[in-house]
């Protein structure tokens, strides 16, 4: 998808954790995770309420695939909103179970069109590109973060200095971190 500035602007994507870094692994009915879910939902609610339509999952295991349900869900409600799926590599999925491939190749199909960052198999800094990426073409970041370093605290700093809207959700305490802009997080 190309966009232009006005579609940036309305433009939302998700970064945030992959299951080892939650509490709740990838047991998605402990009532951690469901509690979680329900936070990053009426999240994505107040945003779509505040205008933003296309929302952009990096598609990884954990928060990426989370968000991207929800959208999913919310689209029977808010049918003007669009989900893409931002793929870092080809083979982005190599070495995961049975069940994450599928339900990766699910959201795939229901999304509403995707970007495949690197046109080749994984090499060294294509989930960097695809995080830039996520930024680069939106205007508000939402992030599951509390500070874990990786590839989350890198976006997060990036969208920072960028100027993007943050809406950061603490895992472990299931709320929103309100910020200070330029700030460097590492909490």
């Amino acid at each position: 998808m190309n966009y232009n500035s006005k579609d940036t602007e309305k433009t939302c994507s998700f970064t945030g954790y992959r299951p080892q870094k939650l509490s709740f692994g990838f047991n998605e009915k402990h009532p951690d995770c469901i509690r979680l879910k329900n936070v990053l939902r009426s999240e994505i609610i107040k945003l779509i309420e505040s205008g933003y339509r296309y929302f952009q999952s990096g598609m990884a295991m954990g928060i990426d695939m989370i968000c991207a349900e929800i959208v999913l869900e919310l689209k029977e409600q808010y049918p003007h909103i669009r989900l893409f799926a931002i793929i870092p590599c080809e083979n982005q999925t190599a070495g995961w179970s049975e069940s994450s491939i599928a339900r990766y190749n699910n959201i795939l199909d229901k999304s509403d069109g995707s970007v495949m960052v690197t046109q080749k198999p994984y090499e060294q800094g294509c989930m960097q590109k695809r995080n830039r990426y996520l930024v680069d073409t939106a205007g508000a970041l939402l992030a599951v973060f509390d500070g874990k370093k990786g590839g989350t605290m890198s976006t997060v700093n990036y969208a920072d200095k960028m100027g993007k809207k943050l809406v950061i959700i603490d895992p472990s305490r299931f709320m929103r971190i309100e910020l200070f802009s330029q700030r460097n997080f590492d909490i």
